[in-house]
Order: C-alpha cells, then structure tokens, then sequence
C-alpha cells in the first residue's frame, strides 16, 4: 500500500480510490465512461442488461448499477466523474446523487446546506 495512504481507512466516510480499486473496477468505470456516446446511452436504455454483459460487467457490478447504489459504486471503485455520466443518463442532478449517498431525500440534504433552496 501506499505509505501515504496508511490509516485512510480508519477516516469514517473515506474511500480509497488507489490502483488495486482503480484495477477491480476498470470495466466498470469504462462502462460508465462510455456514456459520453449517444449510441451507448441508447443502448443502456433499450437494454442495460444486455450492455452491461456485453461491457463484461460482474453480478456485483450489474447489481450496483441497477440498484442506483451511489454510496455502494464509490466503495466498489467507481470513479465519482465517471458516476456523474451515468446520474446524467438517469435524469439525476449531482445534489440527489449527494443526497443519495447520504441515504438522504434532496430535500433532507438541501436542509444541511447552507442555501436549502437551492436548486
């Protein structure tokens, strides 16, 4: 490991992205990558489970796509710029992703900031 990474873990809510996670889940950020194409996002929509064999994605990846688990695709590995393709193709604005995370509604989150009316 890294020696500047020693004791990251023991920070509640941190999540190493190193190049033992960026390795695990290559397939899957290139997945979400991917979603910079018009013919990709139209594929996912038509048929993400069968885009998502094709991408080679695991059970695990595919149930965390899926499920939407925001939280859950950070600690796998996924790359939070890449996840914000993905929440675009969903319709999702950055602030629910947040809020997501959180296990939070938007309007819960948007409490917690500083202007809770902002949209």
């Amino acid at each position: 490991m890294n020696p500047q990474l020693l004791g990251a873990e023991l920070i509640d809510g941190t999540y190493v992205f190193d190049l033992h996670s960026s390795y695990r889940s290559r397939k899957l950020n290139r997945f979400f990558w991917n979603m910079v194409q018009a013919d990709w996002r139209a594929h996912f929509e038509a048929d993400a489970e069968a885009l998502m064999t094709a991408a080679e994605l695991s059970d695990t990846e595919k149930h965390l796509v899926c499920t939407q688990d925001w939280i859950g695709l950070i600690q796998y590995g996924a790359n939070f710029f890449v996840l914000e393709k993905f929440a675009r193709v969903l319709k999702k604005t950055n602030l629910e992703v947040y809020a997501a995370m959180r296990g939070e509604t938007l309007e819960q989150f948007l409490l917690t900031r500083r202007v809770p009316d902002a949209r």
